[in-house]
């Protein structure tokens, strides 16, 4: 009987509530036998009583013992009751720990469930600081409940792709001027809006890693438009910018370690003391791109780092590289005419293949010196 209420107990299908009084007739009966097996065989060998009083012997028993025998007796079996209702209450209890703790988990989870819908409604609003109220709650979400993470990191990076720098906003009917004139000059730079600035800043932040640390799923930014736009100092660490419209953007002192920026273009873009270090720059078009050092609030700041940079087929043609840190970049094939290296500091960077005709600011052996050339890689002036 015991076995067949365990095993059903465990195989049980139905309602939780019926595999709990399954386990707990189980555990009842297991209790009542061994509290019989306590009281009757066991008591009676821990007392030195190995067989059971014959008819003889108890007739020879006087009247006193008779009734000490018959109390022992009622205490034992009280002391068994009292026994079992413990048990009982016990099994009870946990019975309603668990209940209790099922219910908070179904009241937590139902309630981080209407704060996430309240927030993705937040995010479809005609109002700016209603939908950065939503990113922030969002943000908080991850904290509370971690597993939403690549979901939450999901939805903030496509509402950038969807707010993008050339993408009509609430209440537009046409594209901002800039979206067609990009490349044309260098300013003014435009201030994004607050909301989409949070949720660039903030997807970046949950992207995954595996145990070895190598970022497996990023924030995807990938053919965002944000042409001309002010992102001094915007922490991008690992996002993914395959095939981004930066041209003429700002982003002086910009964290863009690891970052995809695949078949990105940052024409003209200024990425002064911008940190490039990383893989994921091929075929980059980084024409007339400025990343020299520069002067800011009085403080020197060196050169954009792309150290261990990959550059393979960038286009730099005459970029600004005053400075820059290229140690150890894969600059195969990279179209570097006319640029400017002035400083640049090229130890260890792969350049076979790469065009470095009416190069400025370096030598063709000063180059040879340090990095890895090849007969297809092209020295000398311009035609």
């Amino acid at each position: 009987m015991i076995a067949t209420c365990a095993w059903a107990a465990i195989m049980w299908t139905g309602p939780t509530w019926e595999r709990w009084v399954l386990a707990g007739v189980a555990l009842t009966l297991a209790a009542c036998l061994a509290l019989a097996a306590l009281i009757g065989p066991a008591a009676r060998y821990l007392a030195g009583e190995r067989t059971p009083l014959t008819d003889v012997e108890r007739t020879e028993m006087t009247a006193a013992e008779r009734v000490e025998a018959v109390n022992s007796a009622r205490h034992t079996l009280v002391q068994a009751v009292t026994g079992l209702v413990v048990i009982g209450g016990v099994v009870f209890t946990v019975q309603g720990l668990s209940y209790t703790a099922q219910t908070l988990n179904t009241t937590q989870q139902g309630q981080i469930t209407d704060r996430y819908t309240k927030a993705i409604e937040q995010l479809g609003s005609t109002k700016s600081d209603v939908r950065l109220g939503g990113i922030y709650a969002l943000q908080r979400l991850t904290t509370d409940s971690p597993r939403d993470q690549d979901t939450i990191r999901n939805v903030l990076s496509a509402f950038v792709r969807n707010h993008d720098g050339c993408a009509l906003q609430p209440g537009e009917k046409t594209l901002p001027k800039r979206c067609s004139d990009a490349g044309e000059d260098n300013g003014p730079y435009v201030r994004l809006p607050a909301d989409v600035v949070a949720a660039l800043t903030i997807a970046p932040t949950l992207a995954a890693s595996d145990e070895s640390g190598d970022v497996t799923d990023r924030a995807d930014f990938s053919f965002s438009r944000f042409p001309k736009a002010d992102l001094i100092g915007a922490k991008l660490t690992d996002a993914n910018l395959t095939g981004a419209n930066l041209t003429d953007a700002n982003l002086t002192d910009a964290f863009l370690i690891g970052a995809n920026l695949t078949d990105a273009d940052l024409t003209g873009a200024k990425l002064t003391g911008a940190d490039l270090r990383g893989r994921y720059l091929l075929d980059a078009n980084l024409r007339d791109a400025d990343l020299r050092d520069a002067f800011r609030r009085g403080a020197f700041r060196r050169g954009a780092f792309l150290t261990d940079a990959n550059l393979t087929g960038a286009n730099l043609t005459r970029a600004n590289l005053t400075r820059v840190d290229l140690t150890d970049a894969f600059l195969t094939g990279a179209d570097l005419t006319g640029a400017t290296l002035t400083g640049a500091d090229l130890t260890g960077a792969t350049l076979t293949g790469a065009d470095l005709r009416g190069v400025r600011g370096i030598t063709e052996q000063q180059v040879r010196a340090v990095a890895a050339v090849d007969s297809s890689t092209k020295f000398g002036p311009l035609e």
